[in-house]
């Protein structure tokens, strides 16, 4: 009898696609939806733009003291008059602990915004469409809230550990971003809260952790490349629109109006990368399912145990 071929059944170890292919990947998944995409984030970014104004009227207040009384300009150039008795500073029209506070709210509508966004993606790859852009985006916004709570639990969960990797050196803190990476992709994509949404992240990449933590890598890269030439582009706004708001006393109107539109930049490049890690997170659910069913085929099958025959 000739020999048999044996022939490995072992499933060959799935290849990810390149960073920059799960960019194009987020460039036709939100190419369709803009529509949708700009009501959902109008509102956040007006929001945003709002807790910032503080800083804008304390910044007009402070630019109206420099060039008011005692002071004389030519040509934007300030000039100081002879000493005069010293009165003490006025205080801001805005204290700084109610700055403070809304810069804490900005921070959490920014958190915020990368649960909308996943919650629009999520609607977007499942084909749920209600009746019109606005439908859609109330659509989103109901999904968002039911998922609030769980979703900051997960975003503490997430600082908690990196904190405590970056307490034990700065490589576990970097590792431990990685690992947590995708746990909000998690909530909201496949329901899964609190705990076991960072542990499914840290599984989704055994055996491919470096291949994973590149692309994460890529993506963060390209993204604060971006942020860093818009942020330039505002700083060279604003040096040309400063001196027009000084001389018509509408520095305040210019500096919410720059601060609306960079915060309006910043939260499309967010939703952008957003689209990306879902193209890569639901590469690796596919993976890790794949991985398991073999498992599953693989594992041997229970025998009955053999009766034992009656003694003679």
């Amino acid at each position: 009898m000739p020999d048999a071929n044996l022939v490995s059944i072992v499933p060959q170890q799935p290849r990810l696609k390149s960073s920059f292919i799960y960019l194009a990947n987020a460039v036709n998944d939100l190419r369709g939806n803009v529509g949708v995409l700009a009501l959902v984030l109008a509102p956040l970014v007006l929001i945003a733009a709002l807790c910032l104004l503080p800083d804008a009227i304390n910044l007009q207040a402070i630019v109206a003291r420099h060039f008011g009384a005692g002071i004389h300009t030519v040509s934007l150039i300030p000039a100081q008059v002879p000493y005069t008795h010293a009165t003490p500073a006025e205080p801001l029209p805005v204290p700084n602990w109610a700055v403070r506070v809304l810069q804490i709210a900005s921070i959490l509508v920014t958190l915020t915004v990368n649960l909308v966004v996943l919650c629009a993606l999520d609607r977007i790859q499942r084909g749920t469409r209600e009746s019109g852009a606005i439908g859609e985006a109330l659509a989103v916004y109901r999904r968002s809230f039911e998922l609030l709570p769980a979703f900051f639990w997960i975003v503490l969960l997430q600082l908690l550990a990196i904190a405590v990797g970056v307490v034990l050196l700065v490589i576990p803190g970097v590792l431990a971003f990685i690992w947590v990476y995708f746990a909000q992709y998690a909530l909201v994509l496949d329901s899964r809260r609190s705990w076991p949404a960072l542990l499914y992240s840290r599984d989704l990449m055994r055996g491919r952790f470096f291949k994973v933590a590149v692309r994460v890598l890529v993506f963060l890269a390209v993204w604060s490349g971006y942020n860093a030439w818009a942020g330039g582009a505002f700083v060279v706004i604003s040096r040309i629109l400063g001196p027009v708001g000084v001389l018509t006393g509408t520095v305040g109107t210019i500096v919410f109006l720059i601060d609306l539109l960079a915060v309006a930049v910043a939260y499309a490049t967010v939703a952008f990368f957003i689209a990306a890690g879902a193209r890569l997170y639901q590469d690796l659910v596919a993976f890790n399912d794949q991985q398991t069913a073999a498992a599953r085929e693989m594992a041997p099958l229970k025998t009955a145990s053999l009766p034992q025959q009656a003694e003679a």
